[in-house]
Parts: structure tokens; sequence; C-alpha cells
């Protein structure tokens, strides 16, 4: 297992810190409809400042494109995340910035401008990277969800400045390590989600170190069409029968139990609620929306047998009411043996983490991950570029 350095907060002080963060946030008419990412920074940014320490956060907004900006720019939204972290912000260009300044400002915290509107982000440009270093002392990583990235904010900049692991990627890290490395047995899986494609990767890699995979959501479309199960006009990925093949091979050779729907909730449409189904019902007009009662109950009594559990992807279309029951159900039993039988559970991905809130569980979850694809390519056991260059 990887070491990585880590700054110890007591002895660093009268530093500039450039804090790579996560403020992505979900944003609507100029206002943050979640602040849930910026307000886990609150603590951290205000024990460096208490060490007499100067903040400079950095972060990316969306997805910029090159006439389309101002919707992502930061400085809409610097007054709730100066209400968010309890302080005032001064709000910088990366291309102005100076560490002189900076040392002269009467501010503590400084947020720069959407990083990604700055073309030598993306390209991890060496001079860019040398240009962030330039404003500060130290820099410290709290973005683990970005750390899949080979950006300069996230891996260029280490190579012209002492650099760190921070608390947050150090506590995911840990997280994720329960499941990986110091897994306690039985552990199951619950893998959802729309697409295949995007989990084969996952499950392979996760396979031998699993008792149960459980698989719901449309992505258990194609494996009902592997085993020739009428899924009527439901959605499933158009992708090689092969992998679902591949999956079962490597689960048999591995003593791995794949759990799979057994009845189902299926609409002709997403208006009205659904009939709840065994699979051999299904009729050519259905689509396949939500797991069924009897589905939950094999999940229940499964993940009561566990010690370790960890779950990515909804397991059906739970952003309807209509067809959220199925994710509620299982967020609630996860929750449940979390408290009752002290099961490990970890949980991570965009949508997990929406539905997990949407049930008002966050606090009853061992932990959850509101990465996405660094939280994946970690599970899948690849290396992620902005932790590589933290290694001790």
């Amino acid at each position: 297992m990887s070491q990585y350095k880590v700054l110890d907060k007591n002895s660093t002080k009268n530093k500039i810190i450039l804090l790579r963060v996560d403020f992505n946030v979900p944003i609507d008419n100029k206002k943050i409809q979640d602040i849930t990412r910026i307000n886990k920074m609150r603590e951290i940014i205000h024990s460096h400042i208490n060490n007499n320490n100067k903040v400079v956060l950095c972060s990316h907004l969306g997805r910029p494109k090159k006439n389309k900006k101002d919707s992502l720019s930061f400085l809409p939204i610097k007054s709730e995340i100066e209400k968010a972290l309890n302080s005032e912000i001064d709000f910088k260009d990366v291309e102005k910035i100076e560490k002189s300044k900076i040392k002269k400002s009467k501010k503590k915290i400084f947020l720069l401008e959407n990083i990604r509107f700055y073309p030598g982000e993306e390209t991890n440009n060496d001079e860019f990277s040398e240009k962030l270093a330039s404003i500060a002392d130290i820099y410290i990583n709290e973005a683990f969800s970005c750390s899949h990235r080979s950006h300069a904010s996230i891996n260029g900049v280490t190579k012209y400045i002492d650099s760190y692991a921070g608390e947050t990627v150090i506590q995911e890290i840990n997280a994720l390590n329960k499941i990986i490395t110091q897994t306690q047995k039985p552990v199951a899986c619950l893998i959802g989600g729309s697409k295949i494609s995007t989990k084969i990767d996952l499950i392979i890699n996760l396979l031998p170190k699993m008792d149960y995979m459980i698989i719901g959501g449309a992505m258990a479309n194609n494996f009902f069409k592997y085993d020739n199960v009428n899924i009527g006009k439901s959605y499933f990925e158009q992708v090689n029968i092969s992998i679902v093949k591949s999956i079962h091979q490597v689960a048999n050779r591995c003593g791995c139990k794949i759990i799979l729907p057994t009845d189902v909730i299926v609409s002709q449409n997403q208006i009205t609620k659904g009939t709840l189904k065994k699979l051999n019902e299904i009729n050519n007009d259905d689509c396949i929306f939500d797991i069924g009662n009897e589905t939950i109950k094999i999940i229940d009594e499964t993940l009561s047998k566990c010690k370790t559990v960890l779950w990515n992807g909804p397991f059906g279309l739970f952003e309807n009411d209509n067809f959220s029951n199925g994710t509620e159900k299982i967020a609630k039993s996860v929750a449940n043996y979390t408290k009752k039988n002290n099961l490990i559970s970890v949980a991570g991905g965009g949508d997990t983490f929406t539905a997990i809130k949407k049930s008002n569980l966050i606090s009853d979850f061992s932990y959850i991950s509101t990465a996405g694809g660094a939280f994946l390519e970690w599970l899948e056991g690849k290396v992620l570029p902005g932790l590589k260059v933290l290694e001790k």
C-alpha cells in the first residue's frame, strides 16, 4: 500500500498554502444548489488560518466552453462561498495574482477564478503549472474527486512546490482500502446505474475480493438479455454480450455469487406508478424502472450476513418518486446494518450520494464519497495521476 506525504499542520505557520479543493457544485440561475462540498472544507481551511497561514483556494467549476464562460465563473457565487466558510474572500485571476501581493494583503482566504478557464490547466502545461506554484509556499491536494486527472492543478504543479496529500484525501484512501486491502468478510458489492461499459473494469477487479456481487439498475437488463429474459422496451446498453459472459466466468472462478433482480417494477411511461412483475411476466411494451419487493428482501437478507459493503449506482429511476422505492430500501438496509451489526459501509459516485441524501441517511453510512471518476478508477486498481505524485 502506498504511503503519502502528509503535512504536519501544527508546525506549519506563516505560509501561503495553495489548496486544491473540489468546489464543482451544482448551480442554477447563479445560485448554489448543494453546498455540501464547500461545507466539507470549512474546518480544514480555518485550521490553516488559525496557524497564521493564508489559503489560496483553487478549483474547477463544470466544463467551460470557449465562448460560454460567464455561467461557470466563481465570481457570481463568491458571496455564497463566503457565507459557507464564514469568512471574507479575495477573488483573484490566476494570471494576475502574485505571492508578494498575497503577503501584503489583510485577507486570509483567496479564491482563484475557475481553473478550467485557463488553457494550461487541462493540458497540464508546465509553464502554467509553474505559475500556479509561484503563488504559494506549499501545495495541498484536498480534491480526491479530481485526482484521476492529469491536470496542472492536480499533477503538474507538484513539480515546482512542496506538495502534500490533504486530510480528506487520506480519509478517502483509508475508507477505500477497507474495501480493497483490509476487507472484513463476508463482503458485498452493490452495483447499479445504467451503463455496464463504464463499470466492467470495476466489476472484474472487484469480483475476486467479493463474496456477493449484487447488480441492479438498467445495467441488470444486459444480464437479463444474456439469460434470454424479455425486457420489453427497457433501456439496455448496446454492448457485446460477451461482457456479461466474462463477468459470470470470473465470478465462478472466484466463488463470488452474482445476485440479480427476481422481480421488477414496470410501466409504459414514467408518469404513472408501475406494476410489480416477475421476470417471466414482462410484456413487450413494458419498461423496467425499479426492483421489486422480493428482490429488496433478498438484498436485505444478503446484507444482514455481511461485514463490509460497497455501493455504487442506484437500483432504479430513483429521481422519480414513482420508482425510488428500491434504491431507498437498499439505503435503509445498509444504514440499518451499519448501526445494528457494525457493518462497514462505503458508498460513492454522484448518483449514489444523491440517492442516499434523498433518503436522509448520509450520517448513517461509514463513509460516503462524493467522487465519481476517481472513486471508480481507484476501485478498478488504476493509478491516479494526482496521488502518484504525492507518494513518499
